[in-house]
Order: structure tokens, then C-alpha cells, then sequence
């Protein structure tokens, strides 16, 4: 499996990392089974932050698999695409962390960054030549 492949596998698992703080601070408000959504509506603080997170993570994730499965079908692909997918995971952890701890202003930042890796990759057909380039 490829750099890039593998960088989605990655991200996907993270939309459910994203979820951990969520599912703690809905146990210690006492889980409602019936009605979870509800209840992750009414959460404040960390609980709150780490929804936002979590559904950010789903926004992201669709785009970023997209313009990955954009760079395979064109036969794209070099170091250039296997950094920015590195990049884009690294940036994705770190907007986690970010996010979980209030940090807005360096969790934006980061988001941009993951942003234009992922619309790099979505474009890397159009300057092909330099991505399938070797160092």
C-alpha cells in the first residue's frame, strides 16, 4: 500500500481519536444510550471542543481521501504527494491536540496547512511533471 494509501488509513482512524474526549466527558455526565446526540449537543468545555473536532475530522477526511484517490487515478504520484499526505496527518493529530486544549488561533493555522496539502494533492495532475520528478 502506498505513503499516501496509508496517510488515509491514518486519517480515518483519527475521526475516531477525535471521539475520545467526547465519549469521556459524556460517561461522566452519565451516557444516554437513547439519545446520544442530544446529550453531545448539551456538552460544554473539552466535551464540546472534541464534537466540533470529531465532525471537522469527518470534513476533512472526505476531502483529503478525495484528492488522494484524484492523484492515484491519474497515475500521480512522488515524493511530492507522499509529503504532502505526511504533512496533512501531521497536521491533523496536531489540530487534535489543538483543538482539545482551546488553542483557536495555532488550530486554524494548522487546519490551513492541512487544507492546502489537500488541495495540492487534489491538483498535482496539473503540475505532474514536478511531482513524478525525482530527487
Amino acid at each position: 500500500m502506498s505513503i499516501p494509501f496509508w496517510c488515509v488509513f491514518i486519517s480515518a482512524l483519527l475521526i475516531f481519536v477525535a471521539r475520545v474526549p467526547v465519549t469521556r466527558e459524556m460517561k461522566a455526565q452519565g451516557y444516554d444510550n437513547h439519545n446520544p446526540r442530544a446529550q453531545q449537543a448539551k456538552l460544554s468545555g473539552l466535551g464540546a471542543r472534541a464534537v466540533a473536532a470529531h465532525q471537522n475530522s469527518w470534513e476533512a477526511f472526505t476531502l483529503f481521501a478525495v484528492a488522494v484517490l484524484m492523484a492515484h487515478t491519474t497515475q500521480t504520484q512522488g515524493w511530492l504527494i507522499d509529503l504532502l499526505a505526511i504533512i496533512f496527518v501531521i497536521a491533523r493529530v496536531i489540530y487534535l491536540f489543538l483543538y482539545w486544549n482551546d488553542k483557536s488561533s495555532p488550530r486554524s493555522l494548522v487546519w490551513v496547512v492541512g487544507l492546502i496539502c489537500t488541495l495540492l494533492i487534489m491538483i498535482s495532475p496539473v503540475y505532474r511533471q514536478i511531482v513524478m520528478a525525482t530527487i
